[in-house]
């Protein structure tokens, strides 16, 4: 076999990357994402593409947040894992692929080789989750009216809260934070994602029991690929209630109160009681999402 040769693409040459052929529909899935030519890199042999990867960062990202292309022809795992170990990102990988994605035969190998081919390259898989999308079409929910919501300016009260829900947290990358720096670096890691999100601050708020007890919050946010439920926590002490539910309509409802016409949402798979309230919700699940991350 010829040798393979890695190298990143350019303005001038960045048609090279759609020269592979996507049989699958991987990139009708990234329809409306924006990659940088500078942030694409392919893999070729004799001249054709075999492998190749697009990095995604937000517009103003001066490096990229995660991979979420990435593909090979046939009998091409090994050049597609080399394609990852070889590159300069150390960033997570998100695997989209449709619902229900391993009952299908076709799409269930393609999935699984991709993820040996990641694992291959240094990375292990995280977690698997759920992508949502709301249209009003889906019907907009009542607010269930037990809560009262205000606005929090002070990061601090933010952070406090933060600390508190993920001190019995089951979702897996705040879990992975708290193995790294304990819960500080989980709350902060959250509070610097909806920093990140190109939303105003103002929108975030924390909720009350009429009595005023505190239950959690909620940051409806507009990521780049659109209005999203950018967060739902309840506190320890408030759980077994169902607000979680109460905490999301409440989101939806404000990001539609903005002027959104769809609403993005995501949660592992393994919180049931949370996927139980996003169809409640109305939420449909549109993708179902593959985290791998750099092994540590």
């Amino acid at each position: 076999m010829t040798e393979l040769v890695i190298r990143a693409l350019s303005a001038s040459d960045a048609h090279l990357f759609h020269t592979l052929p996507d049989p699958l529909g991987f990139g009708r899935s990234l329809s409306d994402v924006t990659h940088r030519p500078e942030w694409q890199r392919i893999a070729l042999r004799d001249g054709r593409v075999v492998a190749r990867a697009a990095w995604w960062g937000a517009p103003d990202d001066t490096a990229p947040v995660n991979v979420n292309w990435f593909d090979f022809a046939d009998g091409e795992e090994a050049a597609g894992a080399e394609l990852l170990r070889s590159a300069p990102y150390s960033v997570d990988y998100d695997l989209l692929l449709p619902p229900g994605w391993r009952e299908d035969p076709v799409l269930k190998a393609a999935g699984e080789a991709r993820i040996r081919a990641a694992e291959a390259a240094g990375m292990r898989v995280l977690v698997e989750r759920y992508r949502y999308r709301w249209t009003p079409a889906n019907g907009l929910p009542e607010r269930p009216g037990r809560l009262v919501f205000r606005p929090e300016p002070d990061d601090e009260v933010i952070l406090g809260v933060l600390r508190r829900v993920h001190s019995t947290t089951l979702d897996a990358h705040a879990l992975r934070a708290i193995e790294q720096g304990g819960l500080d670096r989980a709350a902060r890691e959250e509070l610097e994602f909806f920093h990140w999100a190109p939303s105003p601050r103002e929108w975030w708020r924390l909720a009350y029991t009429p009595e005023g007890e505190a239950v959690g919050l909620q940051i409806p946010v507009h990521v780049p690929a659109g209005p999203a439920v950018g967060y739902i926590g309840v506190l320890p002490e408030a759980r077994g209630h169902g607000y979680a539910y109460d905490l999301l309509v409440e989101c939806l409802r404000d990001l539609v109160g903005h002027g959104a016409e769809s609403v993005l949402g995501a949660t592992d798979q393994s919180n049931v009681p949370m996927a139980k309230h996003f169809a409640r919700a109305g939420f449909p699940v549109i993708q179902e999402r593959i985290d791998l991350v750099p092994a540590d």
